[in-house]
């Protein structure tokens, strides 16, 4: 400790504190935050030295120093940390005086500063407090400003050591209370509430000791009388508030006589005040709470009161009640829940001296049934019921029948309350016997609270005033609202009491059972259902030990509704599987609980259905995702009915339950769905019954109470007739049949009725609606067998009932006929698969009703659109169902429905909900047609081309929409055909099992089932493969990607379906097949394409889908194809046209040798004895010339060299040499005017002008040549690919360079020519790429344009690739500097794809290497992306722009290492180490981030030799001002952690070491990226440092911390963990905190404010725990001047702030003892005096 003592004696540790102190005015407040945290914790050690400190700034007062709030607080602080032995009298004095000086020497009142001398003086007072008294008392004579401010002091002081001084005070504060102003009374007015207080706290904690003598009983007497008398009469409201206030302090002091005398002025003016707002409300509330304590509950005598008097203090308080029920914002609850709290203790305290007379004064006001009054005592009531329950024991009846008077009551408010209070009464076994039935009644009738009640119900209401002398006061503030307790509250607490009283109170067992079943029943508790079966099932679980008894209890009351009254009432409540409190599953449970009521053999079948039901429910959010979820639902639900009564077996009983069904109509409106479920259940149930009488009549009442004006009323009318005809055919017909003929009106008197009586046109529709609905549900539920007799009857000709009921006009009445009719035709297809066919004998005649009724009509009856769609929709799927049965459809009829139909493909796309559905309606019709139409395969391939033929105006439609769903018909149809058409033969005569084989159904041909195939199947001539393919093919050229593949598979399919068909005899077998099968299985592959991904060039798509037609055609429907192209070629889609065009072109190319049409004229322009080289330099002048010396694009006639151009192109022998001249012409090195690497001489400036002009002649010639060649041509250019690429390449690079220095136009001429290309060869995507980026001029931006280009090239033409590198590779020893670049670009793209290039690869990277040293920064850069990356293909890093800088970022990609960069890695490495020190930074970015990506998969032994030099100079990039640089270089550190375990070892961990600090500092950078890179490598060279607690130091939420906020705030979890690792390091490395210290320091003049407010730390941190007193030595007395420098001297206010805590940490450190003696702090106290 000696030496510790020593380094403690060298520090300046009072300049420290001065320093530290003066920092508390600095103008951020981050720093004075900081300094004031530091002087608190230095205060914590040597309070002395920092008292001195701020007594001496303090010397000059606010004039001279900002922050006095700031230095008195500190003071303050560090008075209190004083021990006794530390604590100098005089020193006190002197701070007292100070702080005192300070406050007298302003006017102003509580400003901060005030406040914070105040606390200094009270810090003063713990130690001496007459001392501070002393210092107080000087200042309360006479007139003083500072006086309010001495007496505030005085009542913060308020403690157990002021209590004994009380006298004094009083004795020197009374004289002067009388001249107080009122502004500050309230100051004086606290301080006696205070010293009251104080006074009474101390009687409790000493009881024994009594400080009230008389004086002080006189003085507090004089200061009660003064301020009931003159204070809290005070026209300032403040002041009478902070009077009423300490006045109900101070009751309970004063004289029992002198408290009876004051009551008369007391009270009034305490109730005067709740006039105002809560918070006023609150105090008086407290101050009254005090008087009634002081005046009824005294010791020392009787009350003070009687209740009489107590009435308006009473009566003032029952509306206060009402302040909490109001107070709904945030700001205002806490304050009314404080003041309710406060009323209700009042009420308390009166109880518990008049008990009786309370509660009658309270069931008083409850029978007066004002709200505000109302609602206050039941509050009271609720409250103080448990509190006087035996005082209150023997008016039980009177309670009760008070309350029931408020049963009826309707406003929310009361209702709320008066349900609370009947939980809290069944609680203290109030409710009993009818009575409690009553009141369980009436929360069941507020648990059925609806939504819908609550804009019935009364909103709001004022608080009125009443006549009653009680009321001596007018409320304007205070107003009770019902509002304020919304609908929803009230039901839930009601909900809630109710399952309290079921589970919790074992006493309301005998109320609620079984009186809760009868509360099942009526109409207006339905909504409470859910609860009250909840409660139900509480009850029987609870009872299950005694469930014969509590079903005899059920069974003995004759007002509980019987077992079916019940049971059809659940069932029928199951309806809503949504309903609000799982209605459902506690309807279902309550089932399974009560099933010994119902017959015994019910029992256990509801024991194994009921939990699927449950199980079916319980999920809402999964049955949410079923559209069809409530009908599944509803049927279930008639299921469970049907099989519990096949169970029961009681027939009795099930009439029994039938009559309760029909009692139950009158529960349910005509509009609610749950009357619907009831109807089907009736309808389930009379079909069990045999009684036909019994049915007829229930029917007949079905029908009665039926609202047939409400669709789903009517569904649910008509699926229940449905039910009964199952069992009761005849007898529902012959209702159906009275019902008909009592409509009442003929054709013709429907027809009058349109013009007199819309109404009852209206309802005549709603019947017929109805009656067609019942007829084609009892059709769909009778019985197969009888089912025939009765349909023909219904649609035959002498009866015809049916078409009685077509002439409607309503739409939904129209939507229900064509149900009927679907309905009927269903139920013969039922009768068909049950074994009992049929013909459905008017068929023909049903399908022209429905599109009769599809139609609009214009009449009375407007139909929306929607209405109209859905109408076609239904009928679409009705056609299907008829079409599908017996007999055949007739040519006739088919035209006549495809007609009516067919148009609807042209429907517009909105709205899509009702149109799709349409349309897929529509697609099903059509292959319905196609499926019955035909008798064997021939006949339906004649159906099947009719049909498509009818479609093909929508196939080649401009509309996008139409054109796809007529593909997807298509699509479809050929489905459908494939499945019923194909036999299982295969066309490679293929015997057993075979892929190629195709099976077939024969059951599906009908009588042709013994036929041979060859009979029975179509011909493949019969498909009429050329028309339908010429037709199908544009589409897969089409604009939309969907309407492409769908026709793809069209193609398939019809190319599947040839090739399964069998073959006629003679036939030749083998290669013609096996290509066909070959072709068919590309085109399928094409397809898998298309279906996985959509973005493919659809051009691509479509030559494929092109080749494979072209094989898989045969030589007629090749010719067919061909005949029938025109339609194809003037398709009104531009691409589809085109595509078509190419397609024909095709065709005769590949297969013209078939054709007899083979005279194809071609054009000869030069004849091919002349010297080819001579005439295309002229031509290539004579064009140049032409460019300088006339306007070529406007030239009358158009340019005569283009033509030569053209012609050039088109020869089939000059085109390649034409070619071949124009590339060479490129391929010469341009000297630009303006390039910099050149003179300027004359000479040079007339050879690069005639050079460039030529240039632009060879461009332009480019341009016409790809645009004119034709086949030719484009052969030339694809055998010219490589080079041709290549020179475009440089040159758009050249052009760049020009277009830089302000010449456009090359560049402009170049993306024509390259565009021209793209065309040429047919690759858009390459054209895509030109068209987005052609133009960027940025540097960054055309490189990656080049980049993009290459990749592109790579996927799409992988062949080229090595012929282009051959070329590029040579080129990057080009002289100009563009054209370097352009090559290398375009070459570290290619090199990605290295896997083809295994041949020229070791020369490209000998390139490569060797450019890596280039003058161009970008060559350089390039290069070395080139090498990171071959291989590959998955990274693609992109040229970005940083600070000016042009850098490569990568894409995050899956890192799988490359076979070549293993090979390879010891070059790459090798420039990679070069270029970290290149003097371009962007360079040295590039290299640094192409070190992170080699470092992934480099082996050991090429990373070895070098680990060091990597690291030394990544450690220099570490401290670069670029934040990418930075990153990447710790980044790069981490990664290199992977290989510094071998012989490298020990040398790499100096490295680390050295790095370290740096890493420490960095964790916490300005940069996001910098703080993870650095966050990532700490964790990755953890395991080298072999530290024990690092890895869960890096995983604490410090480390891991981001928060940017307030600075404060952000970092304070660095520090945290900053002091943490210190400990670490002291601990686990001592060895290394030299050299961390090192580091840490030279850190302190980093360029960046927050990495040195760092080092700060971290040095301070790592001195605060060392305990080696070397580096104490050496470090201590230096950073300490440092950072007293720093403080005073920085800028930055992050750095003077850190430095603050850093000094405060050091001060405080635990190993530096002596300075915190007190001859440090001060010299002689006694002196300052």
């Amino acid at each position: 400790m000696a030496s510790s003592s020593g380094s403690g004696n060298s520090i300046p540790a009072p300049e420290a504190v001065q320093v530290l102190v003066s920092l508390l005015g600095d103008e951020s407040h981050v720093v004075k935050g900081a300094s004031m945290a530091a002087l608190r914790d230095i205060a914590a050690i040597n309070p002395l030295l920092v008292l001195e400190c701020c007594s001496t700034v303090s010397r000059g007062g606010r004039r001279r120093f900002g922050n006095m709030s700031g230095l008195f607080q500190v003071m303050a602080s560090a008075v209190r940390s004083l021990e006794k032995r530390d604590v100098d009298p005089p020193f006190m004095a002197k701070l007292a005086k100070i702080a005192t000086a300070e406050m007298i020497s302003s006017k102003e009142l509580n400003a901060d500063w005030q406040r914070a001398a105040a606390g200094l003086l009270v810090a003063i007072g713990c130690h001496f407090p007459d001392l501070m008294m002393e210092e107080i008392f000087l200042h309360l004579s006479g007139p003083n400003s500072a006086l309010p401010a001495m007496v505030q002091i005085l009542a913060d002081f308020a403690s157990a050591d002021f209590t004994p001084r009380l006298k004094d005070v009083l004795s020197r504060v009374l004289p002067i209370l009388g001249n107080v102003r009122d502004a500050h009374r309230p100051i004086f007015a606290n301080a006696f509430k205070c010293w009251c207080q104080a006074s009474w706290q101390y009687s409790m904690d000493f009881p024994s000791t009594s400080l009230l003598d008389a004086d002080v009983m006189s003085f507090l007497n004089s200061a009660f009388e003064l301020l009931l008398r003159v204070w809290a009469t005070s026209k300032d409201l403040k002041v009478r508030v902070s009077a009423v206030e300490a006045l109900g302090q101070m009751v309970g002091l004063i004289t029992r006589a002198q408290l009876k005398a004051a009551l008369p002025r007391l009270v009034p003016n305490i109730l005067e005040l709740y006039k105002k707002d809560v918070d006023i409300a609150f105090l008086a509330t407290c101050s009254l709470h005090n008087l009634l304590n002081a005046s009824l509950l005294s010791e020392n005598g009787p009350p003070l009161i009687d209740f009489e008097e107590l009435l308006v203090i009473l009566s003032t308080l029952l509306p206060v009640v009402c302040i909490h029920n109001d107070s709904r914002e945030q700001s205002d609850f806490s304050v009314g829940l404080k003041t309710y709290n406060e009323v209700q203790h009042c009420f308390l305290t009166v109880g518990l001296v008049f008990p009786e007379d309370l509660f009658m004064f309270l069931l008083n006001k409850c029978k007066l049934k004002e709200e505000p009054l109302t609602f206050g005592a039941l509050c009271v009531l609720k409250h103080l019921l448990p509190r006087l329950s035996e005082a209150w024991h023997s008016k039980r009846p009177l309670l009760i029948e008070a309350v029931k008077l408020l049963l009826e009551e309707q406003s929310l408010g009361v209702r709320k309350a008066l349900s609370e209070l009947v939980v809290i009464m069944a609680s203290h076994c109030y409710l009993v016997g009818p009575s409690g039935e009553l009141f369980v009644e009436y929360l069941v009738r507020n648990c059925a609270l609806s939504d819908q009640e609550s804009n019935v119900l009364e909103n709001s209401k004022e608080v009125i005033r009443s006549n009653s002398n009680y009321h001596g006061f007018q409320y304007k503030r205070l107003e009770v609202k019902s509002g304020a307790v919304c609908l929803t509250e009230l039901r839930s607490i009601c909900e809630k009491g109710l399952l309290l009283l079921t589970i919790t109170i074992p006493e309301m067992e005998h109320v609620l059972w079984p009186f809760l079943l009868k509360m099942v029943i009526p109409r207006a508790y339905t909504s409470a259902a859910a609860t009250v079966c909840r409660c139900i099932s509480e009850l029987c679980r609870h009872g299950s030990s005694y469930a014969n008894t509590m079903l005899g209890e059920c069974r003995a009351r004759s007002d509980i509704p019987n077992p079916e009254e019940l049971f059809a009432r659940l069932v029928v409540l199951l309806h809503n599987p949504l309903a609000r409190e799982q209605l459902a599953t506690q309807v279902l449970t309550v089932l399974y609980y009560l099933a010994p009521l119902f017959p015994r053999n019910i029992n256990l079948f509801w024991q194994d259905e009921i939990p699927k039901m449950k199980a079916y429910v319980s999920d809402t959010d999964d049955l949410k995702q079923d559209p069809s979820y409530q009908e599944t639902w509803d049927d279930m639900i008639i299921n469970f009915l049907a099989e519990s009564l096949d169970v029961i077996q009681d027939t009795e009983w099930v009439v029994s339950l039938g009559n309760a069904f029909s009692r139950q109509y009158e529960l349910y409106t005509s509009d609610d769905e749950h009357s619907a479920l009831l109807h089907r259940c009736l309808g389930i149930l009379l079909q069990k019954v045999d009684d036909r009488l019994y049915v007829l009549e229930k029917i007949n009442w079905m029908y009665k109470q039926a609202n047939i004006t409400i669709p789903s009323n009517r569904l649910g009318l008509a699926k229940a007739m449905g039910l009964v005809a199952a069992s009761h055919l005849d007898t529902v017909l012959e209702k159906l049949k009275d019902i008909l003929d009592n409509v009442g009106q003929s054709i013709f008197q429907r027809i009058l009725s349109f013009f007199s009586d819309r109404g009852r046109m209206e309802e005549s529709d709603d019947i017929h609606a109805a009656l067609a609905l019942m007829y084609g549900y009892a059709a769909r539920y009778a019985p197969s067998t009888i089912i025939e007799a009765r349909i023909d009857a219904l649609v035959g000709c002498g009866t015809n009932m049916l078409s009685r009921l077509l002439h409607v006009r309503h739409p939904t009445a129209k939507q229900a006929v064509i149900t009927a009719i679907d309905l009927l035709g269903r139920a013969v297809i039922n009768a068909a698969e049950s074994g009992a066919s049929f013909p459905l004998k008017r068929r023909d005649q049903l399908l022209d009703y429905i599109l009769t009724l599809m139609g609009r009509d214009d009449d009375d009856f407007p139909e929306s659109s929607l209405e109209l769609l859905h109408t076609q929709a239904l009928a679409l799927s009705a056609c299907t169902t008829l079409v599908s049965v017996e007999p055949k459809l007739t040519i006739e009829t088919r035209n006549h429905v495809m007609k009516a139909t067919l148009g609807f493909f042209a429907l517009p796309n909105d709205p899509s909900d009702v149109v799709n559905p349409l349309i897929d309606n529509l697609i099903t019709l059509l292959c319905a047609i196609l499926l019955t139409s035909g008798e064997d395969g021939r006949s339906r391939a004649e159906q099947l081309l009719h049909i498509l033929r009818q479609i093909d105006q929508y196939v080649c439609s401009p509309m996008e929409y139409q054109r796809k769903r007529s593909c997807l018909a298509v699509y479809e149809m050929l489905l459908k055909f494939k499945s019923v058409c194909i036999s299982g033969y295969c066309a490679l005569s293929n015997h057993g099992s075979c892929t190629h084989s195709k099976q077939i159904d024969r059951t599906l041909h009908g009588n042709f089932s013994n036929l041979p195939s060859a009979f029975v199947l179509p011909s493949r001539e019969s498909l009429c493969l050329g028309d339908r393919v010429i037709t199908y093919l544009p589409r897969c050229a089409d604009t939309n990607s969907e309407v492409r593949k769908i026709s793809a598979e069209i193609l398939d399919l019809f190319f599947s379906i040839s090739l399964s068909l069998p073959r006629s005899v003679g036939s030749s077998f083998g290669v013609d097949i096996e290509l066909s099968y070959s072709a068919l299985s590309s085109l399928e592959d094409v397809i898998a394409i298309l279906r996985s991904d959509a973005s493919i060039d659809p051009s691509e798509v479509f030559n494929r889908v092109v080749s494979s037609v072209c094989v898989l055609l045969t030589k007629d429907e090749l010719v067919a194809a061909l005949h029938c192209c025109t339609g194809a070629i003037c398709d009104k889609i531009k691409q589809s046209a085109e595509g078509s065009i190419q397609a024909v072109t095709d065709f005769v190319m590949k297969r013209g040798n078939e054709l007899n049409e083979m005279d194809v004229s071609r054009i000869s322009s030069l004849a091919e004895n002349t010297s080819s080289k001579i005439v295309f330099k002229e031509v290539l002048a004579t064009a140049a010339r032409d460019i300088v010396t006339k306007d070529i694009s406007r030239l009358r006639g158009g340019w005569s060299m283009q033509d030569a151009f053209y012609a050039f192109s088109q020869h089939i022998v000059l085109s390649c040499l034409f070619l071949e001249h124009v590339i060479s012409v490129l391929d010469q090195s341009p000297i630009f005017k303006d390039d910099p690497e050149k003179g300027d001489s004359s000479s040079h400036r007339v050879e690069s002008h005639i050079q460039d002009n030529i240039l632009q002649a060879a461009i332009f010639a480019l341009t016409a040549f790809f645009r004119g060649g034709g086949k030719i041509g484009k052969k030339a250019v694809e055998q010219s690919y490589a080079s041709v690429l290549a020179a475009l390449t440089l040159q758009l690079g050249s052009c760049h360079g020009l277009a830089t220095s302000g010449e456009q136009e090359p560049l402009q001429a170049l993306l024509v020519a390259f565009q021209a290309f793209c065309e040429c060869v047919g690759d858009l995507e390459m054209g895509k790429i030109l068209a987005r980026d052609g133009k960027q001029n940025e540097n960054e931006k055309w490189i990656n344009l080049i980049g993009d280009l290459a990749g592109c090239i790579s996927i799409k033409r992988p062949k080229e690739v090595p012929a282009i590198c051959l070329i590029l590779t040579k080129s990057l020893d080009r002289h100009q500097r563009f054209q370097r670049e352009a090559a290398a670009a375009a070459l570290s793209e290619f090199v990605r794809f290295s896997d083809g290039l295994n041949s020229q690869l070791e020369q490209m990277v000998e390139a490569l290497c060797r450019h890596a040293s280039d003058e161009s920064a970008t060559v350089r850069c390039l290069c070395l992306r080139g090498l990171v990356q071959m291989g590959d293909p998955n990274s693609q890093p992109r040229m970005s722009s940083l600070g000016g800088m042009r850098i490569f970022v990568w894409k995050e990609r899956k890192k799988i290492p490359s076979i070549h960069i293993l090979q390879y890695s010891n070059q790459v490495l090798g420039v990679i180490l070069a270029l970290l020190e290149d003097s371009d930074e962007s360079v040295q970015l590039t290299s640094v981030s192409c070190l992170l990506k080699v470092l992934e998969s480099s082996p050991n032994s090429a990373v070895e030799p070098i680990l060091i030099n990597l690291s030394v100079r990544l450690r220099n990039l570490q401290t670069s001002t670029n934040v990418k640089m930075r990153a990447n270089a710790f980044a790069a550190l981490g990664s290199l952690s992977n290989y510094g375990v071998g012989a490298q070892c020990e040398a790499f961990l100096e490295q680390v070491h050295a790095a370290f600090p740096r890493l420490v500092l960095h964790i916490h950078d300005d940069d996001l990226s910098v703080r993870l890179a650095c966050r990532s490598t700490l964790k990755r060279i953890a395991p080298l440092m072999e530290l024990e607690g690092m890895f869960a130091l890096f995983n604490i939420h410090s480390f891991n911390s981001d928060h940017r906020g307030v600075p404060v705030s952000f970092r304070s979890d660095y520090e945290d963990f900053v002091r943490e690792l210190a400990k670490l390091f002291s601990q686990c490395l001592p060895s290394r905190v030299d050299t961390y210290m090192t580091s840490t320091i030279q850190a302190f003049d980093a360029p960046w404010p927050t990495i040195q407010a760092n080092a700060v730390y971290f040095a301070s941190s790592m001195l605060s725990v060392s305990d080696d007193q070397h580096i104490l030595a050496l470090y201590y007395a230096r950073v300490f001047g440092m950072l007293i420098s720093k403080m005073s001297r920085s800028a930055d206010e992050i750095v003077r702030a850190t430095c603050s805590s850093a000094l405060g940490l050091l001060l405080k450190s635990t190993n530096l003892l002596l300075w915190r003696a007190p001859s440090l702090g001060r010299a002689d106290s006694a002196g300052g005096n």
